[in-house]
């Protein structure tokens, strides 16, 4: 996990496009709402202008656009968690982090008391399971546990991020009830550490200022499996990325979560000062800003602008496609030698296709070599690489020499 974002990267946005049409039409349409209410249980976030509303995309190859107020400031408030969250399983593993946080959606206010049976917070979304996800993050003989939060989440966005000290100290001095749920998870003996200390940089993590732009970046992070697509740089581990989306996908919107897994189904996560990040894995990630609140605690216009990106333009998770695409870019016979290029992203669904086809292909008695090449190839799963190896063996102990290359760019899916 890289931990050493010490700069701002350069970045270059899109300023004209259609995609970038395709943002300024939605904040065109959506500026005009009303409804909502901007948070004021921190007094800080009370002055934010109601009318701010930018929005940003950035694709998995590292395309930024956006539209509005997208170089606008705000502190990340709970969009925060996710990151830390991650941080946390990259140190811990998953088994030991939720023996202190749960995995379950709560059903209620991000601020509810929400134990479990076993005294742990439900999920790591909502502010108790986030204060508990805090405390199990190390502090370092050089470096504090704010510095590595703040580092980490810097290298998310690809740039430093800086701490709002007005929004800290105001929720610092008002935020008693996040003193109360941390204590209550100490009680349980699932929060680690002085509950003041991990409350404390909970406020901390929660005050660094982003755009939306940072957001999108986040979010892309995520989408492309733990590589920012930006700076190059592997923040987390594919399998840590996974199972961070995961959880953003049932617990991410609060009680609004399956509603919002049917509507929009992009993993997400809301902050109350009005941003949302929303990744789609694979393809995009996406941040809004608009202060207005509905009474989830999710920005208005945020909510509405997502549903529109994945309603129009094939966003949801759960999308069908009308039929596989094809791995094979080319097959060929010589004589009785058979030479398979396969192409693009080879995970199981993929491979299980190539073996259907060298399995249809072979039947005819005369092939009697099989040469795959994955000089094509993007990436290949490790089970989609023990597939196609347990076929090739297969076919050697048939009497068919077969034979696999390596493709041009290793880039396997260990999640490791």
């Amino acid at each position: 996990m890289d931990e050493g974002t010490d700069g701002q990267e350069p970045r270059t946005t899109e300023e004209t496009g259609p995609v970038v049409a395709v943002l300024e039409r939605i904040c065109e349409e959506l500026a005009p709402r009303r409804e909502g209410q901007v948070s004021d249980f921190i007094p800080e976030l009370a002055g934010a202008d109601p009318n701010a509303f930018g929005l940003a995309a950035v694709s998995a190859h590292g395309r930024c656009y956006s539209a509005g107020d997208d170089e606008a400031a705000f502190t990340v408030q709970s969009v925060s968690k996710p990151f830390v969250y991650a941080m946390a399983l990259e140190e811990r593993g998953l088994d030991d982090v939720h023996a202190h946080v749960g995995a379950e959606p709560s059903g209620e206010p991000f601020n509810a008391i929400s134990l479990d049976e076993q005294g742990r917070p439900e999920n790591p979304m909502i502010n108790a399971g986030a204060i508990v996800t805090t405390s199990l993050i190390r502090g370092e003989e050089s470096r504090s546990r704010f510095e590595r939060i703040r580092a980490v989440l810097s290298s998310f966005a690809g740039r430093h991020l800086s701490m709002d000290e007005d929004s800290y100290r105001s929720e610092a001095g008002t935020g008693h009830r996040n003193r109360a749920l941390g204590y209550l998870s100490m009680a349980g003996g699932v929060l680690e550490g002085s509950v003041e200390e991990a409350v404390l940089d909970y406020f901390r993590q929660c005050a660094l200022n982003v755009t939306v732009v940072d957001l999108a970046v986040m979010a892309a992070t995520l989408a492309s499996g733990g590589v920012n697509p930006l700076t190059g740089e592997r923040v987390i581990s594919r399998r840590t990325a996974r199972h961070t989306l995961s959880v953003m996908t049932s617990c991410g919107m609060y009680d609004r979560a399956g509603e919002w897994a049917l509507r929009v189904g992009i993993p997400a996560k809301s902050g109350v000062s009005g941003g949302i990040l929303a990744a789609a894995p694979g393809s995009f990630g996406v941040g809004v800003f608009s202060p207005p609140l509905d009474h989830a605690g999710n920005s208005v216009r945020g909510v509405a602008a997502l549903e529109q990106l994945s309603e129009n333009y094939d966003l949801h998770m759960l999308r069908i496609p009308s039929e596989p695409p094809s791995p094979v870019h080319s097959m060929t016979r010589a004589g009785g030698t058979l030479d398979v290029h396969l192409r693009g992203d080879i995970d199981f669904l993929a491979a299980e296709q190539v073996v259907s086809r060298l399995a249809e292909a072979v039947d005819d008695a005369r092939v009697t070599s099989v040469t795959v090449e994955l000089e094509r190839v993007s990436g290949i799963s490790q089970a989609a690489r023990s597939l196609l190896t347990a076929e090739l063996d297969d076919l050697d102990g048939a009497g068919v020499e077969a034979s696999m290359s390596e493709p041009a760019v290793i880039n396997e899916d260990s999640e490791d």
